[in-house]
């Protein structure tokens, strides 16, 4: 490799972290300096490692990648599967329980927050997990689920479950995911997600109604044994003065 290309890759990989750290002055307040962030911010660590064990795996270096990436999820407690494909800028903010699966691809200028995942959902092969496009901010605890894309410049409310692909510049909320803004401007829904419906509670309703129908019925059954009994009783009285 000649010295211009090494320079070269030198020069990204400066402009990579570079882009890095300034993600964080762009969308953390509480920064204060260069040395606090490098030396604080786990997030930050979270990336970086997880652009060495990358390059490991690029390198079909599996076992050193994956013992890095576990590494990794042990002292900052992200995990980040070594095939995902970052790109630059991406903002990891408190971090903690943060899941990222192997074919899951993000943009540039995502930011994710504490326990957001971006699974699979299931045991298939290939691409099974989601593409994030860029500037899209995924908030706490939302799950970004399957082989689908989030569109750029979007927003998934935190607790969101997301299973379906999601258009640029859409805002999604609730279980499962509805997009409620698209392009500034609301998208009808029938879905209140300030009052979401309570699948336990609908469960107890339909079990409270079919136990008042059943009582319906055995009362029914009860009169009408009372009135078979009642004839019975009649005949019986009659057959006996007859005799």
């Amino acid at each position: 490799m000649s010295f211009r290309r090494i320079r070269e890759k030198w020069e990204g990989i400066r402009e990579t972290l570079r882009s890095d750290i300034q993600a964080v002055f762009d969308r953390d307040p509480a920064a204060r300096s260069v040395l606090e962030v490098v030396l604080t911010y786990s997030g930050l660590h979270a990336i970086w490692m997880h652009r060495l064990a990358h390059w490991m795996y690029k390198k079909k270096w599996f076992l050193l990648a994956r013992m890095l990436s576990q590494f990794n999820r042990f002292l900052t407690g992200i995990e980040i599967h070594p095939g995902a494909k970052i790109g630059k800028g991406l903002f990891i903010d408190h971090g903690m329980g943060v899941v990222i699966g192997e074919t899951c691809e993000i943009g540039d200028n995502v930011t994710i927050y504490q326990g957001v995942t971006l699974g699979g959902t299931g045991k298939e092969k290939g691409k099974r997990h989601p593409t994030i496009e860029d500037n899209v901010l995924i908030a706490s605890g939302a799950k970004v689920l399957g082989s689908m894309r989030i569109g750029r410049n979007s927003k998934i409310g935190a607790g969101s479950v997301v299973l379906r692909e999601v258009p640029p510049n859409s805002t999604v909320v609730g279980v499962p995911g509805r997009v409620v803004v698209q392009n500034g401007v609301r998208v009808p829904n029938d879905l209140d997600h300030c009052n979401l419906p309570d699948p336990v509670n609908e469960m107890l309703s339909k079990m409270q109604e079919e136990i008042t129908r059943l009582r319906k019925e055995v009362d029914s059954l009860k009169k009408q044994m009372e009135t078979v009994r009642e004839e019975q009783e009649d005949v019986y009285s009659t057959v006996q003065h007859t005799d």
